[in-house]
């Protein structure tokens, strides 16, 4: 794994968010592949489950925008830094912690977001 590998791997999520397209989810996580939507909570386990969860919790396109880059990237584990900022006016620094099998799909993926301002309620 290399800058490059992560820079691609960050542009086809990217894509994939703003798309919504079940095909493109699934083509970032080996089939085994976990996804932490946070750091503490349990792992949602394997391709098809992350891009059910994934698709009940879409954003919907165009209402938001993301600035994400890699960070430290070595040879089995990427960090991968940056902001989500929503229409909404909820915006967020995030960290990803994502390991990518030799075929550049996503063994395992950890998200980390911490508010930056919220949106009155």
């Amino acid at each position: 794994m290399n800058e490059e590998h992560v820079r691609s791997w960050v542009e086809r999520y990217v894509a994939a968010w703003t798309s919504n397209d079940p095909a493109a989810i699934g083509a970032l996580f080996a089939e085994d592949a976990t996804y932490r939507f946070d750091p503490a909570g349990e792992p949602t386990v394997g391709r098809d489950a992350i891009v059910s969860a994934w698709i009940d919790s879409q954003d919907e396109p165009g209402t938001w925008r993301a600035q994400l880059e890699p960070l430290a990237v070595t040879d089995d584990v990427a960090v991968v830094s940056g902001t989500v900022d929503y229409d909404n006016g909820n915006a967020y620094s995030n960290l990803w912690v994502i390991r990518l099998g030799v075929d550049g799909a996503a063994t395992d993926f950890t998200e980390w977001y911490m508010p930056r301002n919220a949106a009155p309620e």
